[in-house]
């Protein structure tokens, strides 16, 4: 079927089957009409546990699933596998990789991806991980260097390959230390015996005052005594000033020799060419109303990580997280069936049910509401919240052994070397066998 078949009216075109993307194609499960879901992936990814699978804890597969199952019992859409190059507003047309799309609605639920504020050194030797593909190429980045750390007879090289920098005290950077301070202190010795535990350094470097800004400040101080205890370097208040393979340089004047740097210092928002400059504020998000209609025009909108709703109550937009992306994909499903109907639609209200963020085995942080939690409680709360949160009952049940796994034994996970990648360059090998 070529795309241009598609002909049944309304048609509402989806862009990216993220939490958002996936929760406004469910809310028009009932519409008479057409809707379409364009991703470049033909699965989803659960983003929050792609630290875990970037560290050997959980399999990539059991935090993906594939689109076309998600939606196998909804008859009035259609998953379309193909990379989204721009938008043609004039004549209501998406021009992607395998032909061209035209919608009467258009939905932009494309996320975001790492932001190196411009800086291209950084951006060529640092890791980030956004993606599964990104995590696979830390993953065997930080095993590749392990293994060749064991064969390194200078010391200071030895040493470079054993420091881990983790820029950004976002919640991905807090676990991710976490993750590689509990890799350290439990792991490294029975994988590689020939290295000691103090010879990994982890350090996490965050331009704030303090980390999980976004969170409360009793949540902020746990997770900072937390990775202390754990082992992790915390400085706040610094940035990064160059990174070029070999030497971090810090603004404070302080080097760090590493061959391991993960960038979680910020995002932007993931939009296809096409939208005029003033529809595109800070960060590369396009600026929307209270319905998730993108600024200067009629029948476009966006939710989640490449919208900015900004509003007085919310002068930054909305947090990039998946609860916003998922309540907005719902309201603005609701809100096209009533543009259709000819009816009166209703203005977004964020409910911010709270924030969670682990930092290891027993450790968490939790800020639901007024309450504000930590240690095992906040821990429990956190893997129930991300167990149900996964898409299939067989991922829940498999990320649910892989933790008990590692729970019991301290020795769980999945740390194959399976994708070579070249250490030099920063890119994936092609195998040649």
């Amino acid at each position: 079927m070529r795309l241009n078949e598609f002909t049944k009216h309304p048609k509402i075109v989806i862009i990216g089957g993220g939490f958002g993307g996936i929760q406004l194609a469910k809310t028009l499960k009932h519409l008479d009409g057409e809707v379409l879901l364009i991703d470049r992936h033909n699965y989803h990814t659960f983003q929050p546990l792609l630290y875990q699978v970037a560290t050997g804890s959980i399999q990539a597969e059991s935090i993906s699933f594939p689109l076309r199952k998600i939606f196998h019992n909804q008859d009035n859409l259609t998953v379309i596998y193909a990379n989204v190059k721009s938008i043609d507003s004039a004549n209501n047309t998406i021009i992607t990789s395998d032909g061209n799309v035209c919608y009467d609605y258009l939905v932009l639920a494309t996320g975001s991806n790492t932001n190196f504020f411009g800086n291209q050194q950084i951006e060529h030797y640092t890791m980030p991980m956004k993606n599964v593909t990104e995590a696979l190429n830390l993953r065997s980045l930080m095993l590749q260097n392990l293994e060749a750390a064991f064969l390194e007879e200078d010391p200071d090289k030895k040493q470079a390959l054993l420091n881990f920098v983790i820029v950004g005290g976002g919640p991905t950077g807090v676990e991710l230390s976490g993750s590689l301070a509990e890799f350290r202190n439990h792991v490294l010795a029975k994988d590689f015996p020939e290295h000691k535990k103090e010879t990994m350094k982890v350090y996490l470097i965050e331009g704030k005052t303090e980390l999980l800004a976004a969170m409360s400040e009793e949540a902020s101080v746990h997770a900072k005594k937390n990775l202390t205890e754990l082992g992790v370097e915390i400085s706040n208040d610094v940035h990064v000033k160059s990174y070029d393979g070999e030497l971090l340089t810090i603004d404070d004047g302080r080097t760090i020799r590493t061959k391991n740097v993960i960038w979680a210092a910020g995002v932007k928002g993931e939009l296809p060419e096409g939208f005029s400059p003033g529809a595109v504020t800070k960060g590369n998000r396009v600026q929307v109303d209270t319905t998730n209609r993108v600024h200067g025009y009629e029948n476009i909108f966006a939710i989640g990580d490449a919208a900015a709703m900004i509003t007085l109550d919310t002068p930054q937009g909305h947090p990039g997280v998946a609860p916003v992306a998922m309540q907005q994909g719902k309201h603005l499903g609701e809100n096209l069936i009533r543009i259709i109907k000819g009816e009166p639609t209703k203005p977004f209200v964020y409910n911010d049910k709270g924030s969670l963020a682990t930092i290891g085995r027993n450790k968490a942080v939790a800020d639901l509401g007024k309450i504000h939690l930590h240690g095992f409680i906040a821990w429990l709360i956190w893997i129930f919240v991300h167990l149900m949160s996964l898409v299939g009952f067989t991922n829940r049940l498999i990320v649910f052994l892989s933790w008990a796994s590692s729970y019991l034994t301290y020795n769980g996970g999945n740390r194959l070397i399976i994708r070579r990648f070249n250490t030099k360059e920063m890119k994936l090998e092609v195998d040649s066998d």
